[in-house]
This record gives structure tokens, C-alpha cells and sequence, in this order.
């Protein structure tokens, strides 16, 4: 399957390179370089000057306060509102009267869990949204994982640690042209994707699965493959982002929630968070995005990283050269919020050298400070000109001056194709990554099970309403029959969960145990199972849909199984492997520390294989 989608895209490339590079003089031309250009190097000089001058024609007809505007980019959920509703009118509000220059694609979240929208509702909304606008919207959305973050109907990718784990950059490269193609499909001009950080702390809450892992060199090699992938395709030019600098992995706090703090030291940071980024910008990405984490060693001012002059103007722009688009991650985050309101968080942002201002809480608030800022001279209208100039920039080469309306007919065949479909499995698959599988005294190793019709799954959701482990369950009865598995609720009453324990000890060969938790911590009344399950004498085989960390909490099971993620394809693959249907080959792209180095991983064959 990988060399199918290698050939496709050495093919793209080759059409990519040959087909828009700049005229060169017949005299002076030379034999290509072997190194690829840059995207910018890659672009047509014609297709820059239209841009630029498109970009310049819409700016001229902005006044100061427009100008400020158009810096802004606020939320929509992906679903339709009643044109007479208030909700609705404070969207035409901020498009007509504010005039806002984006909007950024979020998804409501009812009773713990995100609520994702429907493709055709949300592409017809944002197509309402871009007629009420006199100059093009640019529409961002979050898509580490494809278009499937946000939307349904759309292929679940497998979390970017498993393509980290499958270590196939190839697989990262589809990945990357696959958004690109979603993304425009929906009217979405704007990635915000890959992750550059270095996922190297356990403890992290917030980055974790989202990473490629916590070798610098590894990651920098996926993130660029990416950014090569979502700029690949022509037909459909995106804005992609790398985030969120200058590194979010080594930080052991939510930034939705608090402010973290990076500690470590200057030679640190440019040796392990920089790598990636240097490699984003060297790949020709259009934007970086910002951190809300405190980095003393960048900046000796306490305060998050998005609103420090010294991190995104001295270290982004001045050491790395980053002439791209800055945007802050968003600004309704507690680790902006807790510090200051909304026209104050914005003022700070551009003095810090941000483009592009993400989310604000109160939009009206945001533009009225960075308004009185101006004429304060606190900041200089040069300053917000040169920012403008940029995104404004950025919508003309996503073709919006001649199309900012998408087919929403054409939606269905652009999404969830064969090809994103296997690409999503194959990576599931070569994920997989096994830490233990430790033989009983006969020399019996616990995975691929021996006898699956005595094996007893259980398969722990992470709360009552939770859909998670709905599909494992009927795959693994799918593939075993008779097939003993059970869907827990953490809150199930501890008699339940004993009761269990005892039908185990008496009934079962190996316990097989999934899990689903992104961190090291299992919710409920689950602790207490495992504990009564470790007494029973019997194997337990713990599979990781989530933190690859959990080891950490359990780390006396006699075989440990990660996946790094609970999309459909991983909990396919880790049934099939268990039962002995696939190999596993996978490779740890994090450390645990004391339990697992970078790199360890056991291979496991198929049933009847030869060892």
C-alpha cells in the first residue's frame, strides 16, 4: 500500500516542481538542484505578483478599523442556526458589522464530549458566511488528524504518535495531501496542522498522542513530510501550520487551564523544541503558531510565549527567520485569560509580533483595543499593515479572489475515499507497539492469544455516555466466537466489578484489557477492577487506546500493547493482533521512563508464523 501512495506521490511532486517553477532565462539555465525548493522557491513569480497585488487592491478599500478586523478570526461550530435566531445574528454581526477576516471551525461539546458536525451543514453555513462578506473569508480549522477531528463522515486517521510509531514519513506525506484535499472540499482554507512539539514528558496533559513523538530529528522529519504533502496538490492550496511554539511537549500543564511553564535551558531549546520548527520553516510552512507556555529562558518577563516580543518577534522572526504568518493558539485559554482581558490579551499579541488573532473572547473588545492602541501610538499602523498585508496575501493564493464558495455537491467524493480509508489501517497497523508479552512457566506468551474462545475482554469506556469501545466490542465478536466481552462504566458499584473478578478466576485463560484514558490515570471504580484482576492468577494483556504511558500505572501486566489512539482503524488493528491476524512491528517513538527507551518494541508474528 506505502508504495502505491510513494509512487503517487513522487508523481505529484515531479508535476508540483516541473509544472509552476519560475521561468528561468535560457541562458542562464541550470540542471535542477537536488535539494527540493521551498514552496516559495516553488511558486510561479506571476502567481506571487497576482497574489500580492490582489492582496494590495483588497486593502486599499479598508480603513484603519477594517484593517484591524481582518487580524481577527472567531469561532463557528460547523452546524446551521435559524437565520432569526439571536446566535445566527451575532455571526451576521461580526461578518457585516465587525468585518472579521476568518473564522475558525470548532466543535461544541455537550455533556464532556465534542459534538462533531456534519460536512454538507457546515460547508452550506460557510458558504452563507463568505456571501455576507465583501472580502473573502479564510476559514481555519484544527486538522492533526484530517478533516475527521472536526467532522463526521470523514476518515478517522489514527492520532500522529502512530504515524510517529510506524516511523513510514511516506504515510505522513498522504496524510498531509489528504487534509489539504478534505479541508477544501468542506471551505476550509486554513490547516492548522502538524504539531512540531517534542512530546518528551510523561506528564504532559495537553500535547501527548498529538505529537509525533520525543525525538526531535523524527518529528522534524514527519512535520516537514506534511507540510510537503499539504502543499503538494495544486488543485487545492491551503495555508498549513506548525504549532505551538517555541514547543509545548515539555510542560506538565494544560494551557486551556493554566499557564505552563517550559524550564528548560537556552542550548536545551534550540537542541530538542526548535529542531521541528527550523525544519517547518526550511519546508516553506505559511504559519506558526504560538504557545500560551512561559519560557524563561527566552524571555526573562514572566507571561505566556504569545505575548512576548522576545519569543515570537526576537527568536521567531529575527534568529529563525520566519517571514510567515504568526498566529496565536486561542485566546479564550486560560493561559491567556487568567492574565488579562480580552482588548489588553490583543494589544499584547501584536506588540508581540502576531499576525493573526485566534479566538478572542470578546471580538468587539479585541478590535476596539487594538483601535485605541493605534491612535495611542502605542502601536503603529505600519505594524497592523504589515499583518494584513500577510493574511490578505494568504487568501488570494488560496484562489478566494475567484472562488470562495465550495460545490457542496462534490462533497461526498472527496471525502472518506478507498485510499484514506487504507491509509488510515496501514498506519493503525504499523503502529502497533509491544512492550511486554512475558511467557507463563510452559513458555506461553500471552499475545497472540492460544485459546481466544477462553479469553475474557473487558473494555473500559471512560464514562457512562462515552461511545468509546461501542466498535471494539463488535469487532472482537466479530473476529472470536464465542466472543466473552464486556463494555464497562467506570461507575459501575464495586460489587459489579468483583463479581467480575470472580467469574475471571474461575472462567478465563487471558484477560484482555483496553483502555481508552490519555492519561496515566484510569477514571472510577477502573483502578479497583485492576486490582482485583491482578489477583487472579491469571495473564492480563493491557491494550493502550490512549496514553502510551499507562505502563507506567501498571507496569506488573504481563503483556502491554499501545496503539496511541482510539480511532476505528486502531481498535481493528489491536483486535487482530491480539488475535493473531497481523504482526506487530512497531517502534516506541517516547520514552517511559524506567519501563520502555526510545525505540523498544517486540515484534509479534501471526498465528502459525514461523519465529
Amino acid at each position: 500500500m506505502f508504495a502505491r501512495i510513494r509512487v503517487a506521490l513522487t508523481l505529484a511532486v515531479l508535476a508540483l516542481v516541473f509544472g509552476v517553477a519560475p521561468a528561468l532565462d535560457a541562458a542562464a539555465a541550470k540542471p535542477a538542484a537536488k535539494k527540493p525548493p521551498t514552496r516559495a522557491a516553488s511558486r510561479p513569480g506571476s502567481a506571487e505578483r497576482r497574489a500580492a497585488t490582489q492582496a494590495k487592491q483588497w486593502m486599499a478599500h479598508l480603513n484603519a478599523r477594517e484593517r484591524v478586523a481582518q487580524l481577527v478570526m472567531t469561532p463557528v461550530y460547523g452546524d446551521s442556526p435559524n437565520a432569526r435566531s439571536k446566535e445566527y445574528r451575532d455571526y451576521v454581526s461580526r461578518i457585516v458589522t465587525l468585518k472579521v477576516g476568518g473564522l475558525v471551525l470548532l466543535n461544541r461539546v455537550r455533556d464532556g464530549f465534542a459534538q462533531k458536525a456534519e460536512p454538507v451543514v457546515a460547508a452550506a453555513f460557510l458558504n452563507r458566511m463568505q456571501r455576507l462578506s465583501k472580502i473573502p473569508l479564510i476559514v481555519a480549522a484544527d486538522a492533526e488528524r484530517g478533516a475527521s477531528m472536526r467532522m463526521l463522515h470523514t476518515t478517522p486517521f489514527p492520532y500522529l504518535m502512530a504515524f510517529g510509531a510506524g516511523g513510514d514519513v511516506t504515510a505522513t506525506r498522504a496524510l498531509g495531501r489528504a487534509t489539504a484535499r478534505e479541508a477544501r472540499a468542506l471551505g476550509v482554507q486554513w490547516i492548522l496542522a502538524p504539531d512540531a512539539d517534542v512530546n518528551n514528558n510523561p506528564d504532559n496533559p495537553v500535547i501527548n498522542l498529538r505529537s509525533f513523538g520525543e525525538d526531535p530529528n523524527a518529528v522534524a522529519a514527519h512535520v516537514r513530510a506534511f507540510i510537503e504533502g499539504a502543499h503538494s496538490d495544486p488543485a487545492n492550496p491551503v495555508v498549513v501550520t506548525a504549532k505551538h511554539f517555541p514547543g509545548h511537549g515539555d510542560t506538565d500543564v494544560d494551557s486551556h487551564l493554566d499557564l505552563p511553564r517550559l524550564t528548560a535551558s537556552r542550548e536545551r531549546i534550540d537542541q530538542v523544541e526548535l529542531v521541528p520548527f527550523r525544519a517547518a520553516i526550511a519546508a516553506g510552512v505559511d504559519s506558526i503558531m504560538s504557545a500560551h507556555i512561559e519560557a524563561p529562558a527566552l524571555d526573562s518577563k514572566p507571561g505566556p510565549a504569545t505575548l512576548s516580543t522576545a519569543v515570537l518577534t526576537g527568536l521567531l522572526r529575527e534568529d529563525l527567520k520566519f517571514n510567515g504568518i504568526i498566529a496565536t493558539d486561542s485566546l479564550q485559554m486560560q493561559g491567556v485569560t487568567k492574565l488579562y482581558g480580552p482588548g489588553e490579551a490583543c494589544v499584547r499579541a501584536v506588540l508581540a509580533g502576531a499576525d493573526l488573532l485566534l479566538d478572542p473572547a470578546d471580538p468587539k473588545e479585541c478590535i476596539n483595543a487594538v483601535v485605541a492602541a493605534m491612535k495611542g501610538k502605542r502601536i503603529e499602523q505600519s505594524r497592523v499593515n504589515a499583518s494584513v498585508l500577510k493574511l490578505l496575501t494568504a487568501k488570494a493564493r488560496a484562489g478566494l479572489a475567484k472562488k470562495k464558495l465550495v460545490d457542496l455537491e462534490a462533497i461526498p467524493d472527496s471525502l472518506d475515499t478507498p485510499e484514506d480509508q487504507e491509509l488510515a489501517s496501514s498506519v493503525a497497523e504499523h503502529a502497533l507497539t509491544l512492550l511486554r508479552n512475558t511467557p507463563d512457566a510452559n513458555g506461553v506468551a500471552p499475545l497472540p492469544l492460544a485459546q481466544p474462545e477462553r479469553a475474557c475482554w473487558f473494555v473500559l469506556a471512560n464514562g457512562r455516555f462515552s461511545t468509546q469501545g461501542r466498535d471494539f466490542v463488535e469487532t472482537v465478536k466479530q473476529h472470536t466466537h464465542p466472543a466473552q466481552v464486556t463494555l464497562l462504566d467506570p461507575q459501575l458499584p464495586m460489587s459489579e466489578f468483583e463479581g467480575l473478578a470472580a467469574q475471571a478466576r474461575g472462567g478465563c485463560g487471558t484477560i484482555v484489557v483496553a483502555t481508552y484514558v490519555t492519561h496515566v490515570t484510569l477514571p472510577g471504580n477502573y483502578p479497583a477492577l485492576m486490582e482485583k484482576l491482578g489477583t487472579t492468577g491469571r495473564p492480563i494483556a493491557l491494550l493502550s487506546l490512549g496514553s502510551p504511558y499507562l505502563l507506567r500505572t501498571y507496569p506488573n501486566v504481563q503483556a502491554y500493547l499501545n496503539a496511541f489512539g482510539a480511532v476505528p482503524a486502531a481498535e481493528t488493528a489491536v483486535v487482530r493482533a491480539v488475535l493473531g491476524e497481523i504482526g506487530v512491528s512497531g517502534r516506541m517513538p517516547v520514552s517511559i521512563p524506567g519501563l520502555a527507551r526510545l525505540g523498544d518494541g517486540l515484534r509479534l508474528e501471526t498465528r502459525g508464523s514461523k519465529k
